[in-house]
């Protein structure tokens, strides 16, 4: 009988040593196989945006660090001019009551951007993506309301910057404007835009807070008569809510902070509490810079000085500090405009490209959207406050549309969300204050009218 247990040798003719070898040349090739697959392997956001490779805890750090960048974001860019012109006119129209109403508006805004971060979050996609998937061409006309109102309402954001500047500085309000532009572009035309789009907008945060602080403690208002009206209002309006509502939410501001945190790959499940409590925690931001902005103006309203004509925030800060007290004003609305440019920017680019832009080709996109602002802010030569007006107008048509594919998401869209099962109580949450963003739509086009008249 034949033998037919062959050694590899035996059947290939050669050598032990020469198989050994043989095999030895084969695990190398399959080594670098390997490290070739692995090298073209997509690049991760966060080493994109570091320009280098990370390890877990350089990882965890640059999560942490984009997150806070997120939120800051959106809060500074919901703290423009128009949110201290509102702040100001409700609290010398309100007194003390005006606490109640940004006590309530912080509240709701809480329900829209719990809804919105953990939507784009936990998908991994931009509104617009979103709205494409749900029907098609939807999301690509959500982009266009959100570019034309960013647009807009950088022109105004550009205004502030000329005015705070001619405030701090004595300098020309369209020269100004010109300034706080360059600086936005410069942001974007740096080699780590990610990093630095976060670290400016945490510092001119930080800024706008400390600075109000100062002037609401020189000012001394009585606090314990503005925390009983959080309670026991004197008096309520809804209309004052529903446009600080809209003032904070509304249009562009609303998608900020959720598309930076999608630009920078902190999506998915496993980053959902971090994703909602980034949200919350961005709101709080506003809040606070919010109530200290009131707390300010009411100490000199309290006080009985006499407020009157369009720039009352400038006159109150005048009136508790003297020069310096105007010139702590400058630095407030430009620091507040400049962040706005910056947000207003990078929002309307985020929704006018997908998630496969190249990160350079977004930022060039970005400074090209912050030079036209600036160009027609420069050509027009019309009042700040109309520009503004505007802005505020076209804003508020944005949030009904986008939020309600958001919810449609919530509601309907498991398979865009993972599988994710969407907390049933959040979704109802979100879906009662949609209605209420409706009303403030219609409130939007009746504003519209009325400017063209």
């Amino acid at each position: 009988m034949f033998n037919n247990h062959y050694t590899d040798s035996e059947v290939t003719g050669a050598t032990p040593v020469a198989g050994r070898r043989r095999r030895r040349r084969a695990g190398r090739n399959r080594e670098t196989q390997e490290g070739s697959m692995s090298s073209s392997a997509p690049v991760p956001p966060a080493e994109k945006e570091t320009g280098s490779a990370l390890g877990p805890a350089a990882m965890r750090a640059v999560n942490r660090s984009a997150l806070l960048g997120a939120l800051f974001l959106m809060a500074t860019s919901a703290i423009g001019p128009g949110f201290i012109t509102q702040t100001a006119n409700f609290t010398v129209q309100l007194g003390a009551a005006f606490a109640f109403a940004i006590v309530v508006s912080i509240v709701v805004d809480i329900a829209v951007q719990l809804n919105v971060w953990r939507v784009i979050g936990v998908s991994g996609l931009k509104a617009h993506e979103l709205g494409n998937r749900v029907l098609p061409g939807l999301g690509w006309f959500i982009a266009a309301l959100v570019a034309t109102g960013g647009l807009v309402f950088n022109i105004g954001n550009t205004a502030g910057g000329g005015l705070g500047l001619n405030a701090l500085l004595g300098l020309d309000a369209t020269w100004g404007g010109i300034l706080t532009a360059l600086l936005a572009v410069g942001v974007f035309l740096s080699r780590r835009a990610g990093v630095a789009l976060d670290r400016i907008v945490v510092a001119l945060g930080v800024v706008m807070i400390l600075v109000t602080g100062y002037v609401a403690v020189v000012s001394q208002p009585p606090v314990g008569e503005a925390l009983r009206n959080v309670v026991l209002p004197e008096e309520v309006s809804f209309l004052v809510v529903t446009t600080l509502i809209g003032g904070t939410v509304g249009g562009y501001i609303t998608y900020a902070g959720a598309h930076r945190v999608v630009d920078a790959g902190i999506t998915g499940v496993e980053n959902v509490k971090q994703i909602s409590r980034s949200s919350v925690v961005s709101i709080v931001v506003t809040g606070v810079m919010r109530f200290l902005l009131f707390l300010a103006i009411l100490g000199v309203v309290a006080g009985g000085a006499q407020l009157a004509g369009e720039n009352l925030a400038a006159q109150a800060f005048q009136s508790a500090a003297g020069e310096v007290g105007l010139r702590l004003f400058g630095v407030i609305l430009w620091a507040a405009s400049v962040s706005s440019v910056i947000g207003a920017a990078y929002t309307s680019v985020s929704f006018l490209t997908t998630s496969r832009t190249a990160p350079r080709t977004r930022s060039l996109l970005t400074v090209a959207f912050i030079l036209i602002s600036a160009a027609v802010f420069t050509l027009l030569g019309q009042a700040p406050s109309t520009l503004l007006i505007v802005a505020g107008a076209v804003n508020g048509l944005i949030l009904p549309l986008g939020f309600a594919v958001l919810l449609w998401v919530a509601w309907r869209r498991r398979d865009l969300l993972g599988g994710y099962e969407y907390p049933t109580w959040l979704a109802v949450l979100g879906t009662l204050v949609w209605l209420l963003t409706i009303w403030l739509g219609v409130q939007s086009l009746s504003g519209i009218a009325a400017l063209w008249a």
